[in-house]
């Protein structure tokens, strides 16, 4: 077993150690230097590639992990991603310097489900422009949408899609799902009925994205995945906003397709002040803060951490992406 004492480990996300301070005090009184990100966002490629030589580990956030950046990488044994995407982690390139990738999956799905029912809500009651009008002096008469006898559809029932399903079955809704590998345990336990694709965007009112980013998702939500959609519809991503075309969803809202969508994710982070999305009143967006939680948090922090650790002693890691 090595001496973790002459381990030196780099930690990017922010959020580390924030509302548990337990995971700094015992990483730092474990191994031998720690070195914290103190810019406040996910670093880039070539920030990342100055902090990586010397490092035995690595707690990553949403830093861009790429080859060139994993050249500097001359003594890196782990990247502990604190999450669940490897879209931004070369994985090819980690192979073949031996690097180990690991996950935290599951720690922040309540959270991220949890926000999928708030902006749900919010689209249905158009709760944002109702805060709006009133702080202004309005005391405008909106008209909303009960969730009660309405269709949600969730593409995808993973960890966080099961959450969402779980708690939305309250709402006396009914419960469509498409995933590529359903769990059809689940889905009878839930009264989730599983769709083709195509069936569930015709019959859905709310349609929620909780999909990985992936070569045959990427741009999923074009102009034809939106026809297929049901009139006045509503889109929810919490997922990954390269999943979307953007431009497509603007034109769709802008021409009454789609009755609205709301946002947690980009296909580019942060969306760029000229991105029409953000100005349109049809939509509401968050920065992409799904799973800024304590609970989310500390979950993933710890999750990391003993995989981070477990691969510098030479043990095998809960986690590991193969």
């Amino acid at each position: 077993m090595r001496d973790l004492r002459s381990c030196k480990v780099l930690v990017t996300p922010t959020s580390y150690g924030v509302t548990e301070p337990r995971l700094k005090q015992e990483l730092e009184a474990l191994v031998g230097e720690v070195i914290y990100n103190d810019t406040g966002r996910p670093l880039s490629s070539d920030e990342v590639k100055v902090l990586l030589p010397g490092c035995d580990g690595y707690i990553a956030g949403l830093d861009a992990i790429d080859r060139s950046a994993l050249q500097a990488a001359d003594r890196l044994r782990v990247i502990a991603r604190y999450g669940v995407g490897i879209d931004n982690v070369d994985l090819p390139a980690a192979a073949e310097k031996g690097i180990v990738v690991t996950v935290t999956p599951g720690a922040n799905s309540a959270s991220v489900a949890e926000l999928t029912i708030g902006l749900i809500l919010s689209l249905a009651r158009r709760i944002p422009e109702a805060v709006f009008a009133t702080r202004m002096g309005e005391w405008p008469r909106l008209n909303g949408f009960s969730l009660e006898g309405k269709a949600v559809g969730l593409l995808g029932i993973g960890a966080i899609g099961k959450q969402v399903a779980r708690r939305l079955g309250g709402f006396d809704c009914a419960l469509l799902a498409y995933d590529p590998l359903p769990d059809e345990g689940f889905a009878r336990q839930h009264a989730v009925e599983l769709l083709p694709l195509n069936n569930l965007l015709g019959r859905s009112d709310f349609v929620s994205l909780h999909l990985p980013l992936l070569p045959e998702t990427r741009g999923l939500v074009n102009t034809a995945f939106i026809q297929k959609m049901k009139p006045g519809a509503f889109l929810i991503n919490t997922s990954r906003g390269e999943l979307i075309d953007e431009p497509a969803l603007v034109y769709a809202i802008k021409n009454k397709r789609l009755r609205g969508a709301a946002l947690d994710v980009f296909a580019h982070e942060p969306p760029g002040a000229d991105n029409p999305l953000l100005h349109m009143p049809e939509v509401i967006v968050t920065p992409h803060c799904a799973s800024h939680t304590d609970g989310a948090t500390n979950a993933m922090g710890w999750m990391a951490f003993h995989d981070c650790l477990a691969v510098l002693r030479g043990e095998m890691p809960q986690y590991p992406v193969t």
